[in-house]
């Protein structure tokens, strides 16, 4: 007899998908130093480490399978929210460029330079 189906509950609002077959080609690329994957250096900048985290944060950042893109000197990610919308991220992107074309919102506003 077959086990019956179970579910769980997640506070979830965005699942990011990174390739893990990128981010071990590129062995970083990342983050202040450049020495991060893409996966920890959105972790680090989204500060997902702090507070709620697991299926009890608002967010989480994946690795998964080969998307079969394999761009040269980037990382392929996803917002699952938008699976049409893949994106070739190059090695060394601004984080805060990355964050809003994955189309999430961790609270910070972009600060506005007003001329002299």
């Amino acid at each position: 007899m077959a086990k019956p189906i179970k579910s769980t509950t997640t506070e979830w609002r965005d699942v990011v998908l990174v390739c893990r077959k990128c981010s071990k080609k590129l062995d970083g690329g990342f983050g202040p130093d450049g020495d991060l994957t893409l996966k920890k250096a959105l972790r680090k900048y989204l500060h997902l480490k702090k507070g709620k985290k697991g299926r009890k944060g608002e967010l989480t950042v994946a690795g998964t399978d080969c998307f079969d893109i394999c761009p040269k000197d980037g990382v392929v990610a996803v917002n699952a929210a938008h699976p049409k919308k893949l994106l070739i991220i190059p090695a060394g992107a601004d984080l805060f460029e990355v964050k809003t074309r994955l189309g999430l919102d961790d609270g910070r506003r972009l600060k506005v330079v007003t001329p002299d």
